[in-house]
Formats: C-alpha cells, structure tokens, sequence
C-alpha cells in the first residue's frame, strides 16, 4: 500500500431498488463504477453534514458566551428586508 493510499472497508447497505436502478444509469451515463458514485454521494454528504454540525456548534458555543444581536441590530435587518419587497 502505497503512502496515498487509505485502507478501505466493505459495507452493505440496502435501497429502495429505485435508487439503485438511477445509480445504475448514471453509473452508465458517466462511465463511473457505481461503487465510486456511491463514495462520492457519501463524501459529499459527510462534508455537508459536518460543516453544518460544526456551525451549530458555534453558534450555541457563541448564545452560552451571551453573543447575541442587540434588539436594535435584529430590527435593522427585520427593516432591511420588509423594505427590499417594495423597493
């Protein structure tokens, strides 16, 4: 195993034969594996998944520290987009 290469693991999982019938037809449409499209599907959701988890975070670490917008800040914005419909 070469130093850029990463130890895989095998996993099954089951799908609606819908699903696997549009990963087979874009497997063919893209001339992919569907072994690679479904690694691809999974990476994707894992890197949006763990952005959005890690903002959450933030954001309840930032409410706990008592970083909240001011009254006066949230009516701006409240005003900024009543006004944006009618302009």
């Amino acid at each position: 195993m070469t130093a850029t290469q990463e130890k895989t693991a095998t996993i099954t999982v089951r799908m609606p034969e819908s699903l696997r019938d549009q990963l087979e037809k874009l497997a063919q449409a893209t001339g992919r594996q569907r072994t690679y499209l479904a690694l691809e599907a999974i990476r994707k959701y894992l890197e949006v998944e763990s952005w959005q988890i890690a903002e959450i975070q933030e954001a309840i670490r930032r409410a706990d520290a008592g970083e909240f917008a001011t009254d006066e800040q949230v009516a701006a914005v409240r005003e900024k987009f009543r006004t944006m419909g009618h302009a």
